[in-house]
């Protein structure tokens, strides 16, 4: 059977019937196979020990709540002259 004869009975169906099919196949093309497969450990070690090692903010703080706690009082005082409205 030809696409063009897929169609022409297509066309004989209901309005509500078409959106129906028009929807089905829709829905074939969205489901598909994933196009990529996932990274194995060693591709992931490998891509991190590949990687340019990062510069952290505020090392010399080890505890992470006091270090969450400094970033939050920086960023706020960076804020604070559009909160006061001098900018």
């Amino acid at each position: 059977m030809t696409i063009t004869e897929i169609f022409d009975q297509a066309k004989t169906l209901s309005p509500q019937e078409r959106k129906e099919l028009a929807k089905l196949l829709i829905d074939t093309l969205e489901i598909g196979e994933p196009t990529t497969q996932p990274k194995t450990g060693a591709q992931i070690v490998a891509m991190l020990q590949g990687m340019e090692p990062i510069e952290f903010v505020d090392p010399q703080i080890e505890d992470p709540v006091e270090w969450v706690k400094t970033q939050r009082r920086k960023r706020a005082d960076k804020l604070q002259p559009y909160r006061d409205g001098s900018q």
